[in-house]
């Protein structure tokens, strides 16, 4: 029972993103690339703030699979990159973080042996 509880909290935090993305498609001229720059910039500033942790320990892959994950890794990356570098953390952090996919993919690891 707890799997299908944790499933339905992921399903419901997904859902609730991809629907504001909808009626923001439907509702606005907004192009889908200005709403995807949109979810990017709130999934950072609410990763900045402490909200966007808060989500993603509740809806787990629902809040981080969303292109607003993105913005969250991003954020996170820079916060713990200046807590551990400082001030130069600000341009590396971003990279950083959102870099890790091509470090574990298996392909990399081919590449890197090489």
């Amino acid at each position: 029972m707890d799997i299908f509880i944790e499933y339905l909290k992921v399903f419901i935090t997904g859902g609730i993103i991809c629907s504001i993305g909808q009626i923001l498609i439907d509702k606005t001229k907004l192009t889908p690339a200005r709403i995807l720059v949109i979810f990017v910039t709130l999934g950072t500033i609410l990763t900045s703030i402490g909200i966007y942790g808060k989500i993603v320990e509740f809806g787990g892959a629902g809040a981080t699979v969303p292109i607003s994950g993105f913005g969250y890794c991003l954020g996170t990356g820079v916060i713990e990159e200046i807590n551990s570098v400082g001030f130069l953390g600000i341009f590396t952090g971003g990279v950083k973080a959102c870099a890790c996919l091509l470090y574990t993919s298996d392909a990399a690891d081919e590449a890197r042996s090489v």
